[in-house]
């Protein structure tokens, strides 16, 4: 009997890139063929960094994973996943153009100053947990370790048995898609269908067709009659997330839905029936949209049946340390690492210092990032971003790190060159979002980065900056 290929095994796989900070982009990889890498259009994967070249490297997928790279001029370095120990200290550099080395799940990539990794796909987004643990909520499976969260998930119980609309509010990244899970695996309709559609992802004739649906022939490309997600949906529960984000005559023709429990295909003359149960999510405040006219105030009292309100991760600083250890645990399965990883207690009070802008989504990049740069099984602090492992007040670094020259496959990359590489990323986005934040007046960036505007310019030719005009 034939052997199923290592693909098959692996099952799906994405390219994961963790540039400026801790933003991470992930792109799902092909089962076998070449996917180009670099800063020029036309690449399947696009990094646009300064110190990643047009066309920097080929990651060829298939039985086994390989990186070429072509010729870049920071080079392409490939740091084993599964080192342990001191031997973690060094790492072999990978660099002769047109030369390939095989690469595992969850070897660090560096790409010029870039980090990208290997993994599994990503199949869940929420922190799942045993129900039986009675300090978690019981609508849901997700950590729940802050007073005031484990009254939010009480909230949602009782809400969860009603019919009513439900509307959640909160920063971007709180974690709003996941309370409206809970709210329908406590609810009736939890055997039913649970349909997430984010509203600010499509245009507003591709939202329309998705969530209504069209005839055949009722415009150019409708080769054949499409369900929409709301008769997809029937019986069971629809979110719709950032509802803010909606047109006006997407508006109307919603507000028609909730009125009539009906919907009308593009294209038909006859509205179809439909049973669900909305919840909406946004972090705009909705009244004032509707004071200024960009929302309707008949919708949002249609939607507004019952509010909660998710607090940002930096008022719920109990559930830091626990969420944190989910992600990395996650993490690393996904990288196909063995063993439980731990959080150094070091790394855990930073993190639990921090005020997450990000929230919940930021923490998460976070661990994930930290994953693949630790090569024992322990996060220490040089593995969180630098926005993270230096707390604020902490001064800066002096001046950016040298470029990295050429290397020979004779070199070696270590972790504190890892180190430089990052903070090198972080001034490079503090530049862009004091620049931001100024209207793009040097003199005035340059005051609050606490440099000369000489220096200021002098770092806008290293990383390959435009020298920006007023705004």
């Amino acid at each position: 009997m034939a052997q199923p290929d290592r693909d098959d095994q692996r099952g799906a796989l994405e390219l994961v890139v963790y540039a400026a900070g801790d933003e991470a982009a992930a792109t799902a990889l092909p089962r076998k063929g070449a996917v180009t890498i670099g800063r020029g259009e036309g690449n399947d994967v696009r990094i646009d960094d300064a110190s990643v070249s047009r066309r920097h490297a080929v990651l060829h997928v298939g039985g086994v994973l390989r990186i070429e790279d072509k010729g870049s001029a920071n080079g392409t370095f490939v740091r084993k996943g599964d080192d342990k120990g001191a031997a973690a200290e060094t790492r072999r550099v990978h660099r002769a153009p047109g030369e390939t080395f095989d690469v595992e799940l969850g070897d660090c990539i560096v790409l010029g100053s870039v980090i990208a990794v290997v993994r599994r796909a990503r199949q869940e987004e929420g922190p799942h947990k045993a129900a039986e643990d009675p300090r978690r909520s019981n609508t849901s499976r997700v950590i729940v370790e802050d007073p005031g969260m484990r009254a939010l998930h009480e909230e949602a119980r009782r809400a969860a048995g009603s019919p009513f609309n439900v509307l959640l509010l909160g920063e971007t990244g709180v974690g709003k898609e996941i309370l409206a899970r809970s709210i329908h695996e406590a609810s009736p309709r939890r055997n039913k269908p649970f349909v997430a559609v984010h509203c600010a992802a499509l245009s507003e004739t591709l939202l329309e067709s998705e969530l209504f649906g069209h005839k055949k022939g009722s415009f150019t490309g409708a080769t054949e009659d499409k369900k929409g997600l709301f008769e997809a949906a029937d019986g069971g529960t629809v979110l719709l997330d950032e509802i803010g984000e909606l047109s006006p005559s997407v508006q109307v023709k919603l507000l028609r839905v909730l009125e009539d429990r009906a919907v009308l295909r593009i294209g038909a003359v006859a509205p179809r029936p439909v049973d669900v149960r909305f919840i909406a999510a946004t972090n705009r405040d909705l009244e004032a949209e509707v004071e200024r006219g960009a929302f309707r105030q008949d919708l949002f009292y249609r939607l507004n049946g019952i509010t909660l309100v998710v607090p940002p991760l930096r008022q719920r600083t109990a559930e830091i340390g626990e969420l944190a250890a989910f992600f990395l645990a996650d993490a690393w399965r996904k990288l196909d690492r063995k063993g439980t990883p731990s959080l150094a207690a070091e790394a855990r009070a930073l993190l639990e210092r921090h005020p997450f802008p990000g929230n919940v989504r930021e923490l998460k990049n976070a661990m994930e990032r930290a994953a693949v740069l630790c090569a024992g099984d322990t996060v220490l602090p040089e593995h969180l971003p630098p926005r993270i492992a230096r707390p604020s007040g902490s001064p800066p670094a002096q001046g950016p790190a040298p470029a990295p020259a050429a290397p020979t496959s004779t070199q070696r990359i270590t972790e504190s060159d890892v180190g430089e590489a990052e903070e090198r990323l972080d001034e490079r986005q503090r530049i862009l979002d004091a620049l931001e934040k100024c209207a793009h007046n040097q003199t005035r960036a340059a005051e609050m980065l606490g440099i000369s505007r000489r220096t200021l310019v002098t770092r806008l030719e290293e990383y390959d900056l435009p020298r920006p005009r007023k705004r």
